[in-house]
């Protein structure tokens, strides 16, 4: 019997090319082929290489890919599918002295690359850099929601993640153990960006655009649902889980005001939970209780004058932090343990000249 083909680390020293972009996808059929033109064109000019993580997609995403000149690298076992798979699994397959992370469901903008490698040649001291990043679809709630918030590590300069993808130095990702955690459902972009900062590196956005994204077409309670089977909900719990008892938990607790708010939702619903045993009568217990519920609707809509987004608010409170708990009780493997994967095409060949005009 053949045995199974459990891909190790490639290594190579000195790196044989300059940049490296891994595209993690999973069912991106639609959008991969703008995606990986866009991320072809990006690295033509700097001698680099494109690399396509894919998490066992079930539609047309790997062949669509496979006309382009990029490595395809395919998750072993389906169920091990999360957030923090794709990239790991990409690095694993990567060669490049920097390692660049994409989305199937954004576009890199022309340009990006050659700012951020300008900076970090006189910033040695820079692990990683971001641009903005482009957020393409206004009519999801939840989208409309982020692209409306106003947020630190969003903004131009020194920064503590690069949510929405960035370039980082290889040798930096090594010290720091792994490029993303294989457990993590969801902020696995936090989690690398605390391991660096925990070994003195730091980060930086530039005001440059780096990517469009498209983001989700699910309606916004479809998608918390979606979210919660997929267990994308439970990585902040995955996240602190796996930072207990480590230096950079004094990070997690500073740089995530969320843990705080769903901590206090908890404490909400347990408040909740023992207004039935107060020593009151029925009808006041019951006024109480329904006082308690409403209250954080009231002060979302007087905040954000509007219903809908007071509701979606406190029902996504209350998905987030069901995740938060789901994601601490949850077993996780060895972060540092090499991800079962296969090469599904490298590459090698003329690139069709059909689809070089499309790149181009």
């Amino acid at each position: 019997m053949k045995p199974e083909n459990f891909s190790a680390p490639r290594r190579a020293s000195p790196p044989p090319c300059r940049v490296s972009v891994i595209i993690k996808a999973l069912n991106e059929e639609k959008s991969i082929a703008s995606t990986i033109e866009s991320a072809l064109r990006a690295v033509a000019p700097l001698g680099g290489e494109v690399i396509l993580a894919d998490s066992c997609s079930m539609d047309r995403t790997v062949e669509v890919a496979s006309v382009y000149p990029i490595r395809i690298v395919q998750l072993m076992h389906p169920h091990e599918r999360c957030c923090g798979v794709g990239p790991q699994l990409g690095f694993q397959h990567s060669r490049g002295e920097f390692v660049y992370i994409l989305d199937g469901d954004m576009q890199m903008r022309a340009g990006f690359l050659e700012h951020a490698l300008t900076f970090m040649a006189g910033h040695p001291e820079i692990a990683g850099v971001g641009g903005h990043v482009v957020e393409l679809n206004t009519e999801s709630l939840e989208y409309r929601a982020r692209a409306e918030r106003a947020s630190v590590h969003r903004s131009p300069g020194q920064v503590d993640r690069l949510d929405g993808g960035g370039l980082y130095r290889r040798h930096a990702v090594e010290a720091a153990g792994y490029f993303s955690d294989r457990n993590l459902h969801s902020y696995e972009e936090f989690d690398l960006a605390i391991r660096l900062r925990t070994l003195g590196w730091k980060l930086w956005r530039l005001p440059v655009d780096a990517a469009d994204h498209f983001g989700h077409d699910a309606p916004p309670y479809r998608l918390l649902l979606q979210r919660w089977r997929s267990r994308y909900i439970c990585g902040l719990g995955e996240l602190v889980r796996s930072a207990a008892g480590q230096p950079r938990m004094r990070l997690v607790l500073q740089g995530l005001s969320e843990l705080r708010l769903y901590l206090a939702v908890l404490l909400w619903w347990t408040l909740l939970a023992s207004v039935p045993f107060w020593p009151l009568p029925a009808l006041s217990r019951l006024a109480w209780l329904f006082m308690l519920v409403i209250a954080p609707v009231v002060l979302m809509a007087w905040r954000k004058r509007s219903l809908d987004k007071a509701l979606y608010s406190v029902v996504s409170w209350c998905f987030n932090a069901a995740g938060l708990l789901r994601g601490l009780v949850r077993p996780q493997r060895p972060a540092r343990e090499v991800i079962s994967s296969r090469i599904l095409r490298e590459p090698l060949g003329p690139f069709p000249q059909t689809a070089w005009n499309a790149v181009r």
